[in-house]
């Protein structure tokens, strides 16, 4: 038998002002520009330019005057004409006037040099079509990974062609003699020596480092060069010769002809500067725009409040002007709301860390996590997390994002605890004077460290040098 209850619940949402604050809040600066001309495209109540001073309206019979007389206009006329000219060239627009594309400058990228390359081949129709799918089969790094038999499958079931291994690979062979070297390669090894048999100065030493990736691949990734010595039984000056030559080939040709990546500048969201040992921190001009409401919208509605007339169609119209004032009232207000938080966080973050900020020294910083900051702003973490994600200051001794002051602590024999990133700087000097050709392993460093008067593990000692991108040991040996 079905019963009915009751139950009660008590739960928190957001209003939509909130989530434009947090929209708004977790962008960098770079991005706030493109977001605020969004919203000036799609909001003509909001304007761009100091706030206006309150000044009397003495054009108020004029806007009554076009209120009253508004039954002899549609609304969607009225509509048309807000928009008419805003952020256009021109006066207006007219009906007969078409869509205009505007052009965009666009990259070539590696696949079109590849396929103009493929052009200068004397190739029949069939073969063309398999080279274009093994072109189409070259990712972002340059490399084939799809297996040849997948190709092969690719090409009956997409192109109607049936071809096999040996045709597949002789095409193949020409792509990869295209620029840039190493080209369409299907492994690392491959791509290495596609680039040394190219090269124009084939001398001994260049001879040795193909029989090295040729005969002693596994031995050259290991770094076991004893082994390699006594399999070519060569001297160890010509080992370091050819390994050289090796290591300044290009791992990834494909990422220095992809057209389409674009360099990206970082832009500081605070300015950090220290007025004889006085810390003076300001908001990037780009953080704080000029937004005002329209004062014509404004004035609209209000003479809307005194007008005597008020039919149906004048309502809809004034709900559409007060819905885009409140609107821009609220982009305002959150722009504002951004910027006192942002300073409020990095206020906060530059008192914890004084010592750093005046110095640069990276001993001077102190374990900070965002709790610390949110109990000093008396605001939520994950608000903290927004600003420090996605925002950087600079300072007299470079720019950093804020996530570069939080870390953990690590206690040591003192008692005291220090920032996980000294433990990491302590780290990395310890592994840039070791002795290259009998590099530190996890444990002697955990050693080195606790002498040092860190106490930590061997594990977390991998995790900091993974962190800072450093091989183990054996990757680490050097003739």
């Amino acid at each position: 038998m079905q019963k009915l209850g009751l139950i009660q619940t008590l739960s928190q949402k957001l209003s939509p002002q909130q989530i434009q604050f947090i929209k708004l809040l977790q962008i960098p600066t770079a991005e706030l520009d493109t977001r605020i001309e969004e919203e000036l495209e799609i909001n003509p109540a909001l304007e761009e330019g100091p706030e206006e001073p309150e000044v009397e309206n003495t054009d108020e019979l004029d806007f009554e005057e076009s209120l009253d007389n508004s039954n002899e206009m549609e609304l969607e006329d009225y509509l048309s004409d807000d928009y008419t000219g805003y952020k256009m060239q021109g006066d207006g627009s007219s009906p007969d006037e078409d869509d205009k594309v505007i052009p965009i400058a666009s990259d070539r990228t590696l696949n079109d040099s590849l396929k103009d390359q493929m052009g200068f081949l004397k190739l029949d129709d069939r073969q063309r079509k398999i080279g274009q799918q093994l072109i189409g089969s070259i990712e972002s790094d340059g490399y084939i990974r799809r297996e040849m038999d997948a190709i092969i499958n690719d090409l009956a079931f997409s192109q109607n062609i049936e071809t096999n291994l040996d045709e597949l690979e002789e095409i193949l062979e020409k792509i990869q003699d295209f620029d840039p070297p190493g080209i369409a390669a299907r492994d690392l090894r491959e791509c290495l020596l596609i680039q040394l048999k190219r090269k124009e100065d084939n001398n001994n030493h260049t001879e040795l480092a193909i029989r090295i990736l040729e005969d002693c691949y596994e031995d050259f990734t290991k770094k076991h060069y004893d082994k390699i010595l006594k399999k070519l039984n060569i001297d160890e000056e010509d080992l370091k010769d050819a390994i050289n030559i090796i290591t300044k080939l290009n791992p990834k040709p494909g990422s220095s002809s992809e057209g389409a990546v674009r360099t990206q500048y970082l832009m500081p969201d605070f300015l950090l500067t220290n007025n004889n040992g006085k810390l003076e921190l300001t908001l990037n001009s780009r953080n704080a725009p000029e937004l005002r409401i329209s004062r014509s919208y404004a004035d609209m509605l209000d003479a809307y409040d005194k007008s005597k007339k008020k039919d149906q169609k004048l309502k809809q119209t004034v709900t559409f002007v007060k819905q885009k004032l409140d609107s821009a009232k609220w982009f305002i207000d959150a722009i504002k709301q951004r910027q006192y938080t942002l300073l409020n966080t990095m206020q906060a973050i530059i008192n914890f860390q004084y010592d750093f900020f005046l110095s640069g020294d990276e001993s001077k910083l102190k374990p900070m996590i965002l709790k610390d900051i949110a109990g000093m702003i008396k605001m939520d973490i994950s608000t903290v997390s927004r600003v420090a994600n996605s925002k950087s200051v600079q300072t007299e001794f470079g720019i950093f994002p804020l996530k570069y002051f939080f870390s953990e602590g690590i206690s040591t024999d003192t008692g005291e605890d220090v920032s996980s990133r000294e433990v990491k700087q302590t780290l990395k000097d310890l592994i840039d004077k070791e002795e290259k050709s009998k590099p530190l392993s996890d444990d002697k460093l955990e050693k080195l460290l606790k002498a040092k008067g860190y106490n930590i593990a061997r594990r977390t000692v991998a995790k900091y040098r993974e962190q800072l991108n450093i091989p183990v040991a054996r990757l680490r040996k050097e003739l």
